[in-house]
């Protein structure tokens, strides 16, 4: 069966629903493509070259609901996938998909889902989630689905087999915490697991989180790795600035790796135009590991920046155009890649290049 058809059947089905006990069901999508021209110092094989691609920046499909139990309490479920307008090709529920019940006590749902440790601060990047997004370096690249064995580096997560509970808002604070269970059995014997949590204060003009997360045992038995940041936004008008810091630290079975990272973004919109700013910083990775995690190993100069100057012409509330220059310079001995549709590196490779393209909502 294809993918069309698929699709065509669920959306079939859930409007056959929607007639007898749905409250409410909601199709919607995001289709995301750019034309990107790059140019990268040194790849995988330490060669100059040049790229132009028609690059898919994450497009989706999805179908969502609720049926009323009554007393204020909702079952609510999602199911979405991904789509690749550049090839045709897409998963189904590859993307955030649940089942689960709403009330007046919070939210629980259990499947496949972004860890509150993500979700705390992707919206603070304007850039998030295409080329130019700053998994380049925060959360040590992307996994944009993933389980404790597929992908024992990345923070910046969707993690299968997963449990959330959300509490109620209260005065604009609020607490995400997550458990992606251990159902993997790796032949090292290791029994690994993941633990997300995150505090936020969404206000008004103020937006204020802490958020940590624990992956047990993803690089051997008796081996954690842990992630925690703290973010904050302020809008003011038509004017929005944010500041993100964290700091990663990973045991291997030859010492551990720690690093600290910086991000700041900036974006300001007039009439049906705006204009983006984004940069964030690797400091060098510390530590006594003789390992490689993602785009970490020790050293000096091992660090990185990523740039990403954009602007944005609003045709509707749906549909805009958009054109940014993005710039990634490693240091001397950094390995850092693009997250998304990645080019390859050596050590003190700079990507840089130009994206154009056309983001429609529906």
């Amino acid at each position: 069966m294809t993918l069309k058809a698929t699709f065509l059947g669920i959306s079939l089905l859930l409007c056959a629903a929607s007639g007898h006990a749905q409250t409410s069901v909601t199709v919607y999508g995001r289709l995301n493509v750019a034309i990107e021209s790059f140019r990268n110092s040194s790849d995988a094989n330490g060669n100059n070259i040049a790229v132009n691609r028609l690059s898919n920046d994450r497009s989706v499909l999805g179908f969502r609901g609720a049926e009323d139990l009554g007393d204020g309490l909702h079952a609510i479920f999602q199911i979405e996938g991904t789509v690749s307008p550049d090839t045709g090709a897409g998963g189904i529920a590859a993307r955030d998909t649940r089942i689960g019940l709403e009330g007046t006590k919070g939210t629980i749902f259990g499947g496949n889902w972004v860890t509150p440790y993500n979700g705390a601060t992707s919206s603070l990047d304007p850039f998030y989630p295409t080329t130019a997004g700053y998994m380049s370096i925060m959360g040590n690249g992307s996994a944009s689905t993933t389980d404790n064995v597929i992908d024992t580096s990345s923070f910046d997560r969707r993690q299968q087999n997963s449990l959330h509970y959300w509490t109620p808002a209260w005065r604009g604070y609020s607490a995400h915490i997550a458990h992606g269970f251990n159902e993997e059995r790796p032949v090292n014997g290791a029994k690994p697991s993941l633990t997300s949590l995150a505090f936020v204060y969404d206000e008004g003009p103020v937006y204020v989180t802490i958020a940590t997360e624990r992956h047990h045992e993803y690089q051997g038995p008796g081996l954690n790795d842990s992630g925690a940041k703290i973010a904050f936004a302020y809008k003011f008008g038509e004017t929005r600035i944010a500041t993100i810091a964290e700091k990663l630290r990973y045991e291997t079975s030859t010492g551990t790796l720690e690093r600290k990272s910086y991000y700041v973004s900036l974006t300001h919109q007039f009439g049906n135009q705006e204009v983006r700013f984004g940069v964030a910083r690797a400091a060098d990775v510390t530590g006594d590991s003789t390992k490689r995690i993602g785009f970490m190993r020790k050293g000096e100069d091992t660090g990185a920046t990523h740039l990403t100057l954009g602007y944005d012409y609003i045709l509707s509330k749906r549909t805009s155009f958009f054109v940014y220059y993005t710039h990634l310079r490693n240091d001397r001995n950094g390995i850092y890649d693009l997250a998304i549709n990645s080019l390859g590196v050596s050590p003190g490779s700079t990507i840089k290049g130009i994206a154009t393209g056309i983001r429609h909502n529906f």
